[in-house]
């Protein structure tokens, strides 16, 4: 331990004061050795300097404290305990102690990896500070431990202090050399893969871009994704173990492509209005016919394509019937009215799915009936592309489907791929949008399908491997900050719908990246701001969570300018930000064009 606190010194004069009476007057090496405490930071008086907490669940705080001046206090949400944990190096065979200091409801500490039997202990209730203990012998073949504290789920906060692990030191941990041989392979407009040769002794590796960390990784390769087309960037790795990190390799430098990412299937506006026109259906807000859509809208979702059934793939389109849709427009006067939308320099898509479009791509066969009739309809429509709203239980994530880099769910793999081939038919005027609730996005930052014990809803977070996969080809992802329940951001704080506060959480997650299921190893890179726009209703009658317009308008201050951002800090600031989308054109012509009236008034710059 790193620092010398007074409660230490009381044990050195005891020991000082039994061998002085013994006749001794030094401690033999074996002594020495089996009286050391092995624990680094275990005061966290340097921080969290040695330790590693999960999902972002740690902090070091001034009070309450044990002893020296700081603590750690760690907060449980949903599936995450607060498992705050670092590794020890040991030595086989041999016997060790460890100990702490807790106060809070439900703390465990605990040692695993002994090669023995793992061990933990804790209390239900510390009203004030307890110290916890346990014992264990290390294996014939240990010689690194990890020990842990952690809270229970849907606990309050707990605090730990002075935590030792003590007994005989094992052999020190070199501190790895820097990584050699740093290569780019082949960028693409918005990422750059990168591979190293491994480090004998490292446990992971940080990757750098321009100096600054933006990954860290158990293997030899990664992928910088996230970046701006035709730009060059700079990327460096270390090495890191139980010693630290090594230092940083030789820098590589690479340009990402022209082609794709900016603003792909784009010539969209630097700010812009997306709407969806209930095109096949009524509903309490009246029909819109496409030749009474105002100029405001720069993206028109026909609302919606739907399958025959739920896992056919075949996805049919057609306008609202007379006799529900009093007034509405011939097929021949639709077509037109979308020719003159895209003259005019707008973007009108198909959109798949809605509430109760459920579309499970499940089969190959399902995924081929997919793309032939979604070209069918853009073909016949002339349509600017795709958007994916799918809902309910069309995506889920099997069980042992953990890594959103690489989905093995049929229905994740298939509309993956389905899309791709969509893209690859009409090229890159192909315009790509996603309308995902918070549950299939944001929600990941806590649960990840059914999670490593299983029993978790398994659509938390099922979006992620779509929005992921097709990053380069996407033009728009507009989450829908609505009709969802509170959600965890970036701050481990919950955020509710309804007000500038939510929206600002919600959007700092997608341009800031985040850990799925806390999982820093598994980081969820930030998209461009030029791709996100914020879903809202466009009145009271379109959804839960309507916003008002000055509400609107903070959080829009907020991540272009920093400014209006109420207690969340954001992690930046994004005046490229694209726009709006809001559910629906209808429903803000019901409302008296509100929504889009507020967003042409909006001063962008």
């Amino acid at each position: 331990m790193d620092r010398t606190s007074p409660r230490t010194r009381p044990l050195t004069l005891l020991l000082a004061g039994v061998l002085a009476a013994g006749g001794l007057v030094a401690l033999t090496p074996a002594a020495q050795a089996a009286d050391t405490d092995l624990a680094r930071n275990g005061g966290f008086e340097s921080g969290l300097d040695g330790w590693s907490c999960t999902a972002g669940s740690g902090a070091v705080v001034s009070s309450p404290v044990h002893g020296g001046t700081k603590a750690l206090r760690a907060t449980p949400a949903g599936s995450d305990n607060a498992r705050c944990s670092q590794t020890v190096t040991v030595k086989p065979n041999s016997d060790y102690t460890l100990s702490g200091w807790v106060r809070g409801g439900y703390v465990y500490l605990g040692a695993s990896g002994t090669g023995t039997t793992d061990v933990s202990t804790w209390t239900p209730s510390a009203t004030d500070w307890q110290r916890l203990t346990t014992t264990f012998r290390t294996g014939a073949s240990t010689t690194a431990v990890t020990v842990y504290t952690h809270g229970w789920y849907g606990t309050a906060a707990y605090h730990a202090d002075d935590l030792s692990l003590v007994g005989p030191g094992g052999a020190p941990v070199e501190l790895p050399a820097a990584p050699a041989g740093l290569t780019a392979g082949s960028p693409t407009s918005s990422s750059v893969p990168l591979t190293w040769s491994a480090v004998p002794g490292a446990t992971s590796y940080h990757v750098y871009r321009g100096g600054t960390r933006i990954l860290t990784v158990p293997g030899t390769t990664a992928t910088a994704t996230g970046l701006t087309p035709a730009t060059s960037y700079s990327f460096q790795v270390s090495a890191v173990n139980s010693a630290g990190e090594s230092p940083k390799s030789a820098a590589v430098t690479a340009t990402t492509t022209t082609g794709g990412g900016g603003n792909p299937g784009g010539q969209l506006p630097a700010h812009a209005l997306v709407g969806y026109l209930h095109a096949s259906f009524a509903n309490g807000s009246g029909y819109t016919r496409m030749a009474d859509v105002p100029d405001s809208w720069d993206v028109v979702n026909l609302a919606f394509g739907e399958p025959t059934s739920v896992t056919s793939g075949d996805i049919r389109f057609s306008l609202c019937p007379a006799t529900e849709c009093p007034g509405v427009e011939t097929p021949a006067e639709f077509k037109a009215a979308i020719k003159a939308k895209q003259a005019a320099g707008k973007k009108v898509l198909i959109s798949i799915g809605g509430q109760n479009g459920q579309v499970q791509l499940s089969t190959t066969a399902a995924r081929d009936t997919f793309v032939s009739s979604v070209s069918k309809i853009i073909d016949e429509y002339g349509l600017d592309g795709l958007d994916i709203d799918f809902e309910g239980h069309s995506l889920s994530l099997q069980t042992g489907d953990t890594d959103f880099r690489n989905p093995t769910s049929p229905v994740i793999v298939n509309l993956i791929q389905a899309v791709r081939t969509l893209k690859a038919k009409y090229g890159a005027g192909f315009v790509l949008t996603m309308a995902p609730e918070t549950f299939f996005v944001q929600l990941g930052y806590q649960y990840y399908g059914s999670g490593p014990w299983g029993g978790q809803d398994p659509r938390a977070g099922a979006y992620l491997p779509v929005i992921h996969a097709l990053r380069d080809d996407l033009t728009l992802l507009h989450v829908q900050d609505y009709n969802s329940g509170s959600i965890m951001g970036l701050d481990n704080q919950y955020h509710s719908m309804g007000g500038a506060d939510f929206h600002i959480a919600m959007t700092d997650m997608l341009l800031t990246g985040f850990p799925v299921a806390g999982n820093t190893d598994r980081v969820f890179p930030a998209l461009r701001p030029d791709q996100v726009a914020i879903g809202l209703p466009a009145s009271t009658q379109a959804g839960n969570g309507h916003t008002t317009p000055a509400e609107v308008n903070k959080a829009l201050n907020c991540l272009t300018r920093k400014t209006d951002c109420g207690s969340y800090q954001t992690h930046g600031t994004w005046p490229a930000l694209r726009g709006l989308m809001t559910w629906s054109i209808n429903w803000d012509r019901f409302n008296a064009w509100e929504f889009s009236r507020n967003f042409d008034a909006y001063a962008w710059s």
